[in-house]
């Protein structure tokens, strides 16, 4: 019989990646393709690799706190599902909808969101808010990225 811990450590892994699924469903494709991108811009095989890694870390960062901290679930974890939506919907606004400045809007809202779970975890577990450094580094080269691309492509500048 599985044990409480691992049924939520399953649980976390889950709800990553249904928010990751977002990724998924809204692709790049040609119209992305056909963007102008800064020299700088990772290659596209980057992406699925290192969003994979984000997500178990995040997963593992949510997972430490639940399982230490039950009594403070309530805004921990309120903060971290707001990051969870933020972050499926900047795949859904960027390359859906194809509305960049919206997207580079969630994608700060993201990075925020972020920095914020960090702050609430670090108390509880340090190792657990620096697990998610790395997300918060990635949020924000994608924050730069998507501003850059809105800069290099004025015709595509929706809001």
């Amino acid at each position: 019989m599985l044990s409480s811990s691992l049924i939520s450590l399953g649980a976390f892994v889950c709800v990553n990646f249904i928010a990751a699924g977002s990724g998924a469903v809204f692709k790049p494709g040609a119209w992305y393709e056909g963007l102008e991108k800064p020299g700088w811009t990772p290659p596209n095989i980057a992406f699925p690799i290192v969003w994979t890694v984000l997500f178990l870390l995040n997963a593992a960062a949510g997972w430490l706190i639940w399982e230490q901290a039950p009594d403070q679930r309530g805004v921990n974890f309120t903060v971290y599902g707001v990051s969870l939506v933020l972050n499926a919907l900047w795949s859904a606004l960027f390359f859906g909808a194809r509305r960049m400045t919206l997207a580079l809007i969630d994608v700060s809202a993201l990075w925020l969101s972020i920095a914020i779970v960090a702050a609430l975890f670090a108390p509880i577990n340090l190792f657990a808010a620096a697990l998610l450094v790395p997300y918060l580094i990635w949020v924000g080269l994608a924050g730069l990225l998507n501003w850059r691309i809105i800069e290099l492509n004025p015709r595509e500048r929706v809001a």
